[in-house]
């Protein structure tokens, strides 16, 4: 039975999801093209799966890139001291904005040689995890803060959401996820060029599952902050609170079971196995109360760590997704990060 507290919870977490009145339910599409696929002659259901199990069998070519010979750092970004980095994305799309990829760079003054990179949540402002940034200088932790594809300056002039991110797209989706996460890697060339030798990664939600992906097929990444975790991505598009709209795009096209076949490619339990044998040190963050990610996919995390007894901690916030990010669920977050990689970086 729900006590108050967690009605209380359920029904904050619901105002704060529904002040975006810009949610647009898109058509359902295959998205083949994205994938450098031509139009199925036949089921098109057919070709996808047969992409997703030839990207499983090598996902590390999948997620192979050269490395950006373009880097550039600005001496600051626009209301804030941190530098900007800039440079071109190893994956192309008809966008030139999101071409172009940025990060805010917060060096601090004695890191040792320990770097963070930081990568928000699905539609993150510009302010998003800067304060987070800041309070790891603190801790005496560099961090450079990305935006993921079509998001922040990376998005397209037609939309106001990153819906092209996460969408009902199948194929668009696969192949925004494969480019933030292609750029993470780009990020991390970039600070060892700098001389950083202690990586770790930091993800929120959509950026957790980046993260997650990417500490899987780069092994310079020591320490993993996995804030908000599922297995599937698809999961968490089929059930969550925030993503209502995009469901409505796949409702009578493709099955919650079959959109998780789709988007293995992009969900962690498809890479987890690679982390047996590696020293990654975790950290595993779900909320109690979490409406987007629910607790029954969260738990699916845990218990996979646990199991196979991969080094990893667990916290648990006393509140849902989207509290997360308000007074003091988002202090105690915060801290949370901080000293677990001050302590393991």
């Amino acid at each position: 039975m729900p006590t108050f507290y967690s009605r209380w919870i359920s029904d904050w977490e619901y105002k704060l999801a529904s002040r975006d009145s810009n949610r647009v339910v898109r058509r359902f599409e295959w998205g083949l093209d994205w994938l450098g696929m031509p139009p199925a002659n036949g089921s098109s259901s057919q070709a996808l799966g047969e992409f997703v199990r030839g990207v499983l069998a090598d996902s590390g070519r999948f997620f192979a890139f050269e490395t950006p010979q373009d880097y550039r750092l600005d001496a600051t970004v626009p209301g804030s001291r941190a530098g900007q980095l800039t440079f071109t994305s190893p994956i192309r799309t008809p966008y030139p904005e999101n071409n172009v990829v940025r990060a805010a760079f917060f060096p601090a003054k004695r890191d040792n040689g320990r770097a963070v990179l930081v990568l928000p949540q699905w539609n993150a402002d510009e302010q998003s995890h800067l304060a987070l940034c800041r309070l790891l200088n603190r801790f005496g932790i560099t961090a450079l803060r990305m935006n993921l594809a079509y998001h922040g300056p990376r998005m397209p002039p037609e939309l106001e959401r990153a819906d092209y991110h996460v969408s009902s797209n199948l194929g668009r989706t696969i192949h925004a996820s494969r480019q933030s996460i292609i750029d993470a890697r780009a990020c991390l060339d970039w600070l060892q060029k700098q001389g950083y030798r202690r990586l770790g990664i930091l993800g929120t939600s959509l950026g957790s599952c980046i993260a997650f992906i990417t500490a899987t097929h780069d092994p310079r990444i020591s320490t993993g902050v996995f804030n908000h975790v599922s297995m599937y991505f698809s999961d968490v598009i089929w059930t969550g609170l925030s993503t209502e709209h995009i469901r409505k795009g796949l409702a009578g096209e493709v099955t919650q079971d079959q959109l998780r076949e789709y988007w293995s490619v992009i969900s962690p339990a498809s890479y987890l196995d690679r982390l047996r044998g590696r020293d990654l040190k975790s950290l595993l963050i779900w909320a109690r109360h979490d409406s987007t990610f629910l607790p029954v996919y969260s738990h699916q995390v845990l218990d996979y760590f646990r199991s196979r007894q991969l080094p990893h901690q667990v916290f648990t916030l006393p509140c849902g997704h989207y509290t997360t990010g308000q007074f003091p669920f988002n202090i105690l977050d915060g801290m949370v990060m901080c000293r677990y990689l001050n302590r393991n970086l």
